[in-house]
């Protein structure tokens, strides 16, 4: 039989383990910044949320590190891009976690590009044609009506994860909803002056904010996606530039700017270097300020 002493602190115990499992929140392995920012806005203080990059990184070329390994392995939810952006790292680091709970098919795998139409499908797929996404431009943050779709998606995931609290989910994300879209308007309305503007981009990475700001994209840097410009193709852009000349020549912070820079000495164009993700000292929507208010300062 129990000694009462040491039952009474079998009890102890046991209760302290169900009271800690109670208030236990959801780790949350996120791929890009973007996403760690939506769902901790969406999770508040449910979610335990690390970001595997940072705005500075280019998320098509992470190793798969042991630490992100370690991570995977503790996750009850991966979010992540999704449409083969990280198809160079995350599916080595799904099979090296042994974490069923965030494998394809389970409700911790959430991609974000399953819960949106994405842009520039190719209608052929080869490799001579570059680095290119079957399913699609996989850069959909840069697209706040896009966001929000995620967003709602998002929700219902963490609400079929942690039912105990999708009260406080569905809370967050009706105050997300309603201040997010009045940052839209706002931004759109701000942004009114730069409709139509033409832009030289680095890499067709800046498609969805084309799309919503109606930017013209009249050159890109790179002949086909990830390969670098030659001499020879940049001596081309330029002479097309001088027929049809830019506003601004667009590139993100972690990309090479060589290519950049030579050719704003050759035509004098405004050269904007964006940050392309969420910055730690930062929110979703103080990133998309500083887009808006970068872009309007080189007009």
């Amino acid at each position: 039989m129990f000694n009462p002493i040491k039952k009474h602190l079998f009890i102890m115990l046991a209760f302290s383990l169900w009271a800690n499992n109670s208030h236990s929140v959801i780790n949350v392995f996120a791929c890009e910044p973007e996403w760690a920012s939506l769902v901790q806005i969406l999770g508040g203080d449910k979610v335990s949320v690390f970001s595997a990059t940072t705005a500075l990184q280019d998320p098509h070329h992470i190793q798969a590190r042991p630490s992100l390994i370690a991570k995977t392995r503790r996750a009850d939810l991966l979010i992540c891009t999704g449409a083969e952006l990280e198809a160079g790292w995350l599916p080595l680091l799904l099979r090296k976690s042994g974490n069923g709970k965030i494998l394809m098919g389970q409700p911790g795998h959430f991609m974000s590009a399953d819960h949106v139409t994405l842009l520039e499908k190719p209608k052929l797929l080869d490799r001579s044609l570059g680095d290119v996404h079957a399913d699609g431009n996989p850069h959909i943050h840069l697209d706040p009506h896009r966001i929000m779709l995620i967003a709602e998606a998002l929700t219902k995931t963490l609400s079929l994860i942690d039912p105990d609290n999708q009260n406080d989910y569905q809370k967050n994300w009706s105050s997300f909803r309603n201040t997010w879209s009045r940052a839209i308007t706002n931004w759109e309305q701000q942004s009114q002056s730069l409709r139509g503007k033409k832009i030289v981009v680095n890499h067709n990475s800046w498609v969805y904010l084309e799309d919503w700001l109606k930017l013209e994209r009249v050159a890109t840097l790179e002949p086909k996606p990830g390969i670098a410009p030659s001499s020879a193709h940049l001596t081309q852009i330029l002479a097309e530039l001088q027929q049809n000349q830019a506003d601004i020549i667009l590139y993100a912070t972690y990309q090479n700017d060589k290519a950049v820079r030579w050719l704003a000495d050759k035509t004098h164009i405004p050269v904007v270097a964006l940050p392309f993700s969420v910055s730690s000292d930062e929110t979703l929507f103080q990133w998309y300020e500083r887009i808006l208010s970068q872009l309007l300062v080189s007009k």
